[in-house]
């Protein structure tokens, strides 16, 4: 495997392996003919992002045999890429044959210096394969990465993990429909029932998708999913420097949610030379009714009431700290159970192990000091619009 990458694409192959390597440890490359593959796992398994790129991407690629793959830190390769990038003419990347034991990386700078790194391979490391078909996720958002942020920013920098709850709000009563003022979308702050005397700031906000969303798809009853904020943000500033929006595919609490840059008017990033997808596991158990929240429970589309709780004492763990463990099922001769980071299921997913050889209206927003209600013993609650009847 060999390839030359220079201007515009060698800032995107950076800002790449900086999102990878906010997301795992070992970078694991798949090179074919017809594409070059980056996708990292984290340690705790609940989060897996793979980066393609297609030939034209490189100013040169080559690659001898059908498949070569190799597996690297990412710490190393963030260590090359400290070189300003601005001051880099191109990159070269060289790996002789498979069963070579360094991946060369060249530098040649502006200046005339040249650079070499070897960065050595694992020895016998484990290539995870996920594939997840987002047409089978029946809810979905295009969404401005900076809006986005913009919405976030009224969470605490602390907040660990997040839930978005959608519903269908032409399907609300008009009385209800007219209250909530078109505001369908609600971002809420997770509230961990294993922590006594919580202090913190539990915010909620209520969107108008029409409002701060390009594309929003929902129908039937409400659904939500809660999931890790740093791989969130991760992904938003790596969309937003890719001059991308982002695109959102859930279902509901327990299955995964897929993250994607959306390019153009195709969702397979067919308008592009290179594409990438985020996939984190979610909870197990449903926060719409969740006893750990002030606010009145979402109302079911049918009629008007809440839901019943589909938490059962099977999904609840006698530690209630177990939540941040994660079950999958998986399918194939070669597949392994992993521990993840929440309760979840994920159906469909495959997960194979192999060696190598192997639009922004205020009243949308609220303020949140994160500074002054570290120190507040009294738990606060903030909510940005009347909750739903």
């Amino acid at each position: 495997m060999e390839f030359s990458i220079s201007g515009s694409s060698l800032k995107t192959l950076s800002r790449s392996i900086t999102c990878l390597a906010r997301i795992g440890n070992e970078l694991v490359f798949q090179s074919s003919p017809s594409q070059l593959s980056l996708h990292t796992l984290n340690s705790s398994r609940s989060a897996y992002q793979s980066i393609t790129f297609k030939p034209d991407f490189f100013d040169v690629y080559s690659v001898s045999g059908a498949l070569v793959q190799c597996s690297v830190l990412l710490k190393a390769i963030c260590s090359v890429l400290r070189t300003p990038i601005a001051s880099i003419d191109h990159l070269n990347v060289v790996l002789p044959d498979s069963d070579s034991s360094k991946v060369q990386w060249t530098l040649e700078c502006f200046n005339g210096m040249r650079k070499s790194y070897w960065i050595t391979c694992n020895v016998e490391p484990d290539i995870q394969h996920l594939s997840l078909d987002r047409r089978k996720l029946p809810s979905s958002f295009v969404v401005r990465p900076r809006d986005l942020n913009q919405l976030l920013s009224n969470f605490q920098s602390t907040l660990q993990e997040i839930t978005i709850i959608a519903t269908q709000l032409s399907a609300l009563p008009l009385d209800a429909a007219d209250e909530m003022g078109g505001k369908s979308v609600e971002l809420r702050s997770y509230l961990d029932p294993t922590k006594e005397n919580d202090s913190s700031l539990h915010t909620q906000l209520w969107i108008d998708p029409t409002e701060e969303f390009v594309q929003y798809t929902h129908s039937g009853d409400p659904v939500d999913v809660t999931f890790g904020v740093k791989e969130l943000k991760a992904f938003l500033a790596y969309c937003e420097g890719c001059e991308v929006d982002v695109h959102l595919y859930l279902d509901k609490a327990g299955e995964p949610i897929l993250m994607a840059p959306k390019f153009g008017l195709d969702d397979d990033g067919s308008t592009s030379n290179f594409d990438a997808s985020l996939v984190l596991a979610t909870m197990l158990v449903s926060q719409l009714n969740n006893g750990g929240n002030s606010s009145q429970p979402h109302p079911t589309v049918a009629n008007n009431r809440a839901p019943e709780n589909q938490a059962t004492k099977g999904n609840t763990c006698e530690n209630p700290s177990d939540h941040t463990r994660i079950w999958s099922e998986l399918s194939g001769e070669n597949t392994i159970c992993y521990v993840f980071r929440f309760h979840t299921r994920i159906d469909g997913v495959g997960i194979t192990r192999e060696r190598v050889l192997s639009q922004r209206h205020r009243s949308n927003w609220v303020d949140a000091d994160e500074e002054d209600d570290e120190g507040d013993e009294t738990e606060l609650y903030v909510e940005s619009t009347p909750p739903y009847l």
